[in-house]
């Protein structure tokens, strides 16, 4: 009865307002979602907000919105030498007040009073702050090498790996919530704001032998834990029914948490006749703790690296890292099971570019481990905005003086026609 009266009232409403009006309101509607078909995002368009931003390229960061404000921080930006995987690793944070145009730094990176630099870690936001939790540095060893074994790297990598909690109201002034929580350190962990609390879920510690010959191989997660406060934690469940992984994304969307994609290792061979130790199934949970299997097999390619949002009451995943190529799509479901591509070009890409000598194999500029977000804007806050932040193109058949100029430090957004 409430529906139909209040169908009465728009319907009323509708005949007293000029067709313009009209037309203006049919237009909004269609975007809301109550009325948002998978379809309508279909007519989005990308849009570069700045395609050099002020801060350092970098892949692995994070961007928090709060107040109308982008607060950037962390990441890795690689570096050209013969150590697989050299990066500098940021502790600073930078803020945009006009959506990601123009960008200011408020905190350095060796700033001593805040959280060590980090890289694929994560940051939420919740009611007046802002929380970092885990990820890892970029650190090497001199190796053990046996005599006359040249294939022997002469360095490995050892990372620190964090499980500490900080928050800040403003980006500059951080307090450590602990510096040590209650679930073991981690990078590519995944994590949300959902009903009021903070969730991490998933992710891995150790540097990856499979690409580095290094001394500990990777340990995946699959537990889930949860905080009021962000310094004290209670196991949700030690053993969630989806795989251990690293690089999955946990979204909040209608009273349930989805796990999103990721990964339980690097690469595979022989390529190309082997199949990535990639996820592409999707669970959800109300409470961290039941998790049911959406679909075992999503119609989007398995892959890491990649970020889903909630846009219009529907789940939005594009971008992602793949052994051949990268994932060049983005994809939309209401539900986590049923999935509908909407485009085979995020940020504008050419899904299959012709070689050229930053690219001698044609490879598409798809990024992975970049950020995203949703922002609300316009009047009422009703219109309903993605952003995304630098990312990564390297690719394990380049050369390092290559790879180190595939990383990016652009802001772009995606959004309805105007």
């Amino acid at each position: 009865m409430k529906l139909k009266y209040l169908l009465l009232c728009v319907c009323l409403y509708m005949t007293l307002i000029p067709a313009t009006m009209a037309k203006s309101y049919y237009q909004f509607a269609a975007q809301q979602w109550w009325f948002t078909p998978a379809s309508v995002f279909q007519d989005w368009i990308w849009q570069p907000q700045t395609l050099a931003a002020d801060w350092q390229a970098r892949a692995g960061l994070q961007v928090v919105e709060k107040r109308g404000a982008f607060y950037l921080m962390g990441g890795r930006t690689p570096v050209e030498s013969a150590i697989f995987g050299d990066s500098i690793i940021h502790g600073d944070v930078w803020k945009s007040t006009d959506k990601g145009v123009s960008w200011r730094q408020i905190l350095e990176t060796d700033d001593s009073q805040h959280w060590p630099a980090r890289a694929y870690f994560q940051a939420l936001q919740r009611g007046s702050r802002m929380y970092i939790l885990g990820g890892q540095n970029f650190k090497v060893i001199p190796n053990n090498c046996p005599p006359f074994v040249p294939e022997c790297p002469p360095f490995v990598s050892q990372s620190d790996f964090f499980n500490d909690v900080w928050s800040s109201r403003d980006g500059v002034n951080w307090k450590q919530l602990t510096a040590n929580a209650g679930w073991t350190e981690r990078a590519g962990l995944s994590a949300a704001v959902h009903r009021g609390a903070l969730y991490v879920a998933g992710g891995s510690r150790n540097d990856d032998s499979a690409v580095v010959a290094g001394p500990q191989p990777r340990e995946y997660f699959n537990d889930v834990w949860k905080s009021y406060n962000g310094r004290d934690w209670k196991q949700v469940t030690d053993n969630a029914p989806w795989a251990a992984r690293a690089g999955g994304v946990l979204v909040s969307k209608g009273g349930y948490l989805y796990m999103i994609g990721g990964e339980d290792g690097f690469t595979c061979e022989p390529l190309p006749f082997c199949t990535p130790p990639y996820f592409n199934d999707v669970w959800r949970s109300k409470n961290g703790k039941d998790w049911q299997q959406m679909t075992a097999s999503a119609a989007w390619p398995a892959r890491p690296g990649h970020q889903c949002v909630a846009v219009y009451g529907n789940l939005m995943c594009f971008g992602g890292f793949g052994l051949l190529q990268n994932p060049s799509d983005v994809w939309v479901s209401r539900n986590g099971a049923n999935w509908q591509q909407v485009s085979d070009a995020p940020w504008n890409v050419d899904p299959n570019p012709a070689p050229s000598p930053t690219n001698p194999f044609g490879l598409n500029d798809v990024k992975y481990d970049f950020d995203a977000l949703v922002v609300r804007e316009g009047r009422w806050g009703l219109k309903q905005v993605v952003y995304s932040f630098g990312g990564d193109r390297e690719r394990f058949n380049l050369p390092a003086d290559i790879n180190v100029q595939r990383v990016d430090n652009d802001v772009w957004r995606f959004q309805p026609p105007q």
